[in-house]
């Protein structure tokens, strides 16, 4: 699917194009056009109540609600753009969300479907495993917690998915933003303690036991707890100035 999409999102646009300084692979054009890729995004519907609820004491339902919305649009604008530029799949993977809603909010511009699976390993076990099972070659998997994303770090992603069979977009709170694989490894979804601060290294210790050496993107902070909106708040505060 190559996404005509140009959704620009109200969410400051250059909130990490400061940050995100890796240059999108020149190659990628021409390998993507060969091979089939899939760029998944894992996010919530922005329901208020439901959304970002550790941050609701600090923003409101709806405020928590609306910077689940921003952040989700903000990484789907930046898939969507390696889409036009690479003929890469986008493809969102959404929890608690309907067909309606997913069409009033995004336009039906992507398909989409629901997360399955009752931990968050199990869900995204299930999405890779989809994807490999209908020929996909090559999978990242992305999360909307992180503003920093942006198009080149994805592109980048795609890029050394040639060269490694693992590559992790590390967080600064000891999880991931990203994970990308050129083959099924549900080993590596297991036996991880999710929410911690431990992720990062669960995942990296059951991938050496496998012999898979990941290779690492640039490290980015998320904003998923109280404490991680000081980080927001100072690229907006940027971005204003």
């Amino acid at each position: 699917m190559n996404v005509g999409f140009d959704y620009q999102p109200d969410f400051p646009s250059h909130l990490i194009r400061d940050e995100c300084t890796v240059p999108i692979p020149q190659d990628k054009v021409k390998t993507a056009i060969k091979e089939q890729e899939l760029c998944i995004i894992f996010s919530r519907y922005p329901r208020p109540g439901a959304s970002k609820t550790r941050l609701i004491p600090y923003l409101g339902a709806e405020g928590a609600a609306d910077l689940q919305r921003r952040m989700t649009e903000k990484v789907v604008a930046e898939a969507a753009r390696l889409a036009n530029q690479a003929q890469v799949h986008v493809e969102l993977a959404m929890a608690g969300a309907t067909q309606d809603e997913m069409e009033a909010w995004l336009g039906g511009e992507f398909s989409w479907r629901r997360q399955e699976g009752t931990d968050l390993g199990e869900r995204m076990d299930f999405a890779f495993a989809q994807a490999f099972n209908q020929g996909v070659q090559r999978v990242v998997l992305v999360g909307a917690d992180c503003p920093s994303i942006c198009t080149a770090i994805l592109a980048q992603a795609f890029a050394q998915l040639h060269h490694h069979e693992l590559v992790l977009g590390p967080t600064s709170d000891g999880g991931y933003y990203l994970i990308g694989l050129s083959r099924p490894c549900p080993f590596l979804f297991t036996g991880i303690s999710w929410g911690s601060d431990q992720v990062l290294a669960q995942t990296m210790a059951a991938a050496r036991e496998a012999r898979l050496q990941p290779m690492l993107l640039e490290s980015f902070s998320d904003v998923d707890r109280p404490e991680d909106l000081d980080v927001l708040t100072l690229k907006l505060l940027g971005a204003q100035s």
